[in-house]
């Protein structure tokens, strides 16, 4: 099968609203595009305020409705749509390695992963525990029960389509609530996938939406709606901000998961054999667009020129290519834009004093492919130090001690993802104590799992997704104090 047969398979669906399918959309018509061949995949109808404000409407009845059955029976629809979730995990992953670009195998792990962490909540579900608190009296009764906050808002980016939007439709769902989900433009059929999964499993009609069109037009249309209770966003930090005050203006309850620009303390014990490898897969893994990718490489001055070379070397053996070709690595950027970023830093690197010693430019003229990037001997000083990349890029320094590595780990207004490589038990501790990031992991890069929680500090947003905490996320407390 070649990629134009392949990209047949990329359906023209409609938008999903309370259930039903809609052809058009009030908005016009959105084009999707490959972003490896710059092809049009489909002509969709594209959403605008009409459509917007019938599914927060719906969202209402749907919550209704969903709510009113057991967690037990919720529980039993939701695992039977990640069972049909790993039944079309072929059809699947493939459109979304199209619409997105990242390599198949990424996909299919991306939608396996997402089947998991539905999987997970449906389970998690059954177990919204309140508590009973010792009255003042013997005749009082205390009890705290935990209830669906209400309708939600999920907002999910184009790095992660699957994962990103499962991680907030996951568990609004697990705890009753209903869900208009609005993916990004450049990657709707994935999220569209999700929804006919769950809608074939029996979840009620009206519990889900799906529309898509302009990010600020419907999103600033769904936080307004009275019928939506809570946001969940997961976007740059700049957009969160927008996001999170119009939110407090209209008293909705958010989670905001932002932009962060990992840091990797690399010290002069860490086992090079074993960090290299995983250096160069978990840092052009998407291309290198995802919030938790490892970005700045903070090496202790002994072992850096060792490190420098070693993922140079690694960075210059990364396949790149089409995401449905054998053997890619490394699919395109998402967007052109993105691509252009990338490029950008890199000029404003070379003409500040650091060395490019892997890639550093653009791959042909057609698709959003850019090299595998490391830049070595980089500062404070430069473009790329200090705006998130979200691209192929690793930039590497030099440092004299663990101490001056936190003080720079620590130097962003975000925190994030961070990651430590070292032998030595002491250093592991110090490096936990002062950190300032919502998450670290320490000789590994894997930070992404269902039962754990995910997100970040300061600028990098607040609240988070997976664990227990994100499904408490979508609940709120109701004490009920009764005297018998």
């Amino acid at each position: 099968m070649t990629l134009k047969d392949e990209a047949l398979m990329y359906p023209v669906a409609g938008l999903i609203i309370g259930g039903e399918s809609r052809s058009t959309g009030s908005a016009g018509v959105l084009e999707v595009s490959d972003p490896a061949t710059d092809e049009v995949l489909a002509a969709l109808p594209k959403a605008g305020l009409a459509e917007t404000a019938e599914a927060a409407a719906l969202s209402l009845h749907g919550y209704g409705e969903w709510s009113a059955l057991s967690p037990y029976e919720r529980s039993k629809i939701l695992r039977r749509a990640a069972d049909l979730m790993r039944a079309r995990a072929e059809e699947a992953a493939r459109c979304l390695t199209l619409e997105q670009g990242k390599p198949l195998a990424q996909s299919r792990l991306e939608w396996a992963g997402s089947a998991d962490l539905l999987e997970w909540f449906a389970e998690e579900g059954r177990r919204t525990y309140g508590r009973v608190i010792p009255g003042r009296v013997p005749e009082a009764d205390l009890r705290v029960l935990r209830k669906p906050v209400g309708p939600v808002a999920a907002l999910a980016p184009w790095n992660f389509p699957a994962w990103g939007m499962m991680q907030k439709i996951a568990p609004a769902l697990a705890a009753g609530c209903s869900v208009v989900a609005k993916p990004s433009e450049a990657t709707p059929i994935t999220t569209w996938h999700i929804a006919m999964c769950l809608l074939e499993a029996g979840l009620p009609p009206r519990a889900i939406s799906v529309i898509w069109g302009s990010s600020s037009l419907i999103s600033d249309a769904l936080v307004k709606s009275p019928e939506i209770r809570k946001v969940s966003l997961t976007g740059s930090t700049r957009v969160g901000r927008i996001v999170a005050a119009l939110a407090g203006e209209y008293l909705k309850k958010v989670t905001m998961e932002l932009g962060g620009h990992a840091p990797v303390i690399v010290a002069r014990d860490a086992d090079m054999d074993k960090l290299i490898p995983l250096a160069a897969q978990w840092k052009f893994r998407n291309a290198g667009q995802v919030c938790v990718s490892p970005t700045r490489f903070l090496v202790e001055d002994a072992v850096y020129d060792s490190f420098v070379d070693g993922l140079a070397e690694a960075a210059g053996k990364v396949k790149v290519g089409h995401g449905l070709e054998k053997g890619t690595a490394m699919g395109p950027l998402c967007t052109r834009n993105q691509r252009n970023v990338i490029s950008s830093m890199v000029a404003d690197a070379r003409a500040n004093g650091a060395r490019v010693v892997a890639g550093g430019d653009a791959i042909g003229n057609v698709g959003n492919f850019h090299a595998p990037t490391v830049v070595a001997d980089t500062h404070a000083g430069l473009l790329a130090m200090n705006d998130e990349p979200f691209g192929p890029l690793a930039l590497v320094a030099r440092v004299g001690s663990i101490d001056e590595a936190l003080a720079e780990a620590n130097r962003m207004p975000v925190g994030l993802a961070s990651f430590a490589f070292t032998t030595n038990s002491h250093t592991q501790a110090k490096i936990t104590r002062t950190i300032r990031a919502g998450m670290l992991g320490i000789n590994h890069f894997s930070l992404g799992l269902p039962e754990t929680p995910f997100g970040g500090i300061l600028d990098s947003g607040h609240g988070s997704e997976g664990g227990i905490e994100g499904l408490e996320a979508y609940t709120s407390p109701l004490l009920v104090s009764a005297m018998v």
